[in-house]
């Protein structure tokens, strides 16, 4: 019997410290690809989850130009819900119909040319190379295009003023070839950190999605997850970086 007492103690401090460890865990935002318009020129997608600390619902939505990997004007749009009371649900609705009266784009056309998945890497993924993703454009078999590779690299940069110190405060330059091409193609490099990033410490790619044009050339999409100073924990976010092949 004293065994029993001593197992079932054992237990609920177990259970008590895995409550403890999930109230103190940081937000990680869930990843929503929403796809591209029907000429391939804009991607969009949306991140959601609920804010750590506070416990209000947030969903942000990003539109982005895949020619110059620029935000459409009036992007993104960010919705917060400060009430406890709101659900995920709540505000996932409003940043949709927000983001579609400012942008023009319905979610029916977006969803409709979705485009491929082509390699995911989610952040709970520990035997992946987070930093490298080789993938075909599409899903063809036998493949019919040269493999595509994407490498990131965390850069140091200078510590934004509103972060605080001695924490390591990263950006990131992300790069891809094509085939065994020696010519690599410099997508995106910070130079200092843009304030919508918050206080990045990490970043990962998470996904590519493709989608091809009508002169047969891919507009691409790499999405990557940034990993910020939370106020429970680290939080994830979500960025993309563009291109037309």
């Amino acid at each position: 019997m004293m065994r029993a007492f001593s197992l079932l103690g054992a237990a609920l401090v177990l259970v008590a410290s895995s409550w403890s460890f999930a109230a103190q865990a940081g937000d990680v935002a869930k990843l929503d690809i929403l796809g591209f318009s029907k000429d391939g020129k804009v991607f969009a997608f949306e991140e959601y989850g609920v804010q750590d600390g506070s416990g209000f619902p947030y969903a942000n939505r990003y539109y982005i130009d895949t020619a110059t990997d620029t935000f459409l004007p009036k992007t993104p749009v960010r919705v917060r819900l400060d009430d406890e009371k709101a659900s995920l649900a709540d505000a996932r609705e409003k940043v949709g119909r927000d983001a579609q009266g400012l942008t023009g784009f319905a979610d029916a056309e977006l969803r409709t040319n979705a485009g491929d998945t082509v390699a995911a890497n989610p952040v709970t993924e520990l035997s992946a190379d987070k930093f490298k993703v080789m993938f075909n454009p599409r899903p063809v078999f036998p493949a019919m295009d040269e493999p595509i590779t994407a490498m990131l690299d965390e850069i140091d940069v200078p510590r934004p003023d509103k972060c605080p110190e001695p924490e390591p405060y990263k950006g990131f330059r992300l790069t891809i070839k094509q085939g065994q091409s020696a010519d690599i193609k410099t997508l995106h490099e910070d130079k200092t950190i843009p304030a919508s990033r918050s206080c990045p410490q990490g970043y990962s790619i998470g996904a590519v999605q493709t989608f091809y044009l009508s002169d047969g050339k891919p507009a691409l999409a790499v999405l990557i997850a940034v990993r910020t100073l939370g106020f429970e924990g680290p939080d994830y976010r979500w960025l993309a970086v563009t291109t037309q092949q």
